[in-house]
């Protein structure tokens, strides 16, 4: 048991707008911070996870050359915003088997001034050379904003769901980013404003869509054993699974439900809890549909009763399942893939250090990513003490 995996050191590079560093950079300074919140340093480092936007497919390689590591165990599994969630079972296995013994997994990207500096890199069109499916897809209109109103427009038709329903989520978020310095949007927002804002793909507005940002996470898993000698009080992974139902989205089996039904099961299971147990939660928030789903496929509301569930104001601050503490996706950051930083702010809150957006007695928490189109779903539990 004392090879329990344990995480022992979190750190966030400079966000939401950082034009002095590149990827690289983010990934290198969040690596600093985390490795100064444990007390540990690289010669500790023996694994090492990383999965990279696909404009930046050697990231993973140049980082483990410039941090100078010499990693006997690698994962850089590509699930788009799960990729943490799904490189962490993996590491887990790692741990207890002796394959490892201290695992960095780290994630940046300077996705705003990139896309600030470069013209044309907007989106894709067929004379960019789209191949495969996409060739069927993209002549219509296909955007990832699109892609996500479909999903939207399907949980409306089915259950009765609102765009206020939606709203109330992006209002909820941006509540807690108002407690955060450091986020990219921290004025009061009502549901009056979201559904002013302007419409991107009916029946998503605006502010029913994640910012972009630049920045960067880490954290580090060792075994409990080391945990206990280091500077943080150590948190316990519990559970951790994914699953995933298509990628493309005319794939998407049923745009009511995700692949999270299957990968909280499997994650409840190990941890031995339900989603009754869980304080608090960080689901990917790439969009307010993706939370409402996450939320129902995790089992916090039945199907189709999601909208409701948030319109009671359960997500909010002070409600009984409080979501995305620093300001999620929708309002304080996302550089491309925000897995890790869903990690980063379970820790946080589980060690008591939320300043004025810590949950009360928080004991469990769950962090969901959604990688591609609604399509990849990991989730992990973690936990102050091992269950």
């Amino acid at each position: 048991m004392s090879r329990e995996p344990v995480i022992v050191g979190i750190g966030l590079s400079d966000y939401p707008k950082a034009p002095h560093l590149d990827s690289l950079m983010h990934i290198a300074q969040a690596t600093k911070r985390a490795l100064d919140d444990s007390g540990l340093t690289l010669n500790d480092i023996d694994g090492f996870a990383c999965a990279s936007m696909p404009t930046d497919p050697e990231l993973h390689v140049e980082a483990i050359e410039h941090l100078g590591l010499t990693p006997r165990w690698l994962n850089t599994t590509y699930t788009g915003g799960s990729a943490a969630q799904f490189q962490i079972p993996d590491a887990i296995a790692a741990i207890r088997e002796g394959r490892a013994e201290t695992i960095l997994f780290a994630y940046g990207s300077d996705f705003l001034t990139r896309y600030g500096r470069t013209l044309g890199t907007g989106g894709l069109s067929v004379d960019g050379g789209l191949s495969g499916p996409l060739l069927y897809e993209q002549p219509y209109g296909s955007t990832i904003a699109t892609c996500y109103a479909l999903a939207a427009t399907r949980h409306m038709a089915e259950y009765g769901t609102r765009p206020e329903h939606l709203a109330e989520i992006a209002v909820g978020v941006r509540e807690f980013a108002g407690l955060n310095p450091n986020a990219m949007y921290s004025e009061p927002l009502t549901v009056e404003d979201v559904l002013a804002s302007p419409m991107i793909a009916d029946p998503l507005h605006l502010l029913d869509c994640c910012v972009v940002s630049d920045g960067g996470a880490a954290f580090i898993i060792t075994t409990e054993e080391r945990g206990r000698d280091l500077k943080q009080s150590p948190i316990h992974v519990l559970g951790a699974a994914g699953a995933n139902s298509h990628w493309h989205i005319h794939s998407m089996p049923d745009f009511s439900t995700t692949a999270g039904v299957a990968s909280s099961q499997e994650a409840y299971r190990q941890a031995g809890i339900g989603p009754e147990d869980i304080d608090t939660v960080q689901f990917y928030d790439s969009f307010t549909i993706t939370a409402l789903l996450l939320l129902e496929d995790h089992g916090f509301c039945k199907k189709g009763e999601g909208g409701g569930f948030v319109e009671e104001g359960h997500l909010r601050r002070g409600g009984s399942l409080p979501m995305n503490t620093d300001g999620g996706s929708l309002s304080s950051c996302h550089s491309g893939m925000r897995g890790t930083m869903l990690i980063t702010e379970a820790v946080r809150q589980l060690r008591g250090h939320g300043g004025d957006s810590q949950v009360p007695d928080c004991e469990l928490a769950l962090a969901a990513g959604c990688g591609g189109l609604l399509s990849y779903i990991g989730t992990t539990i973690l936990g102050r003490d091992r269950r």
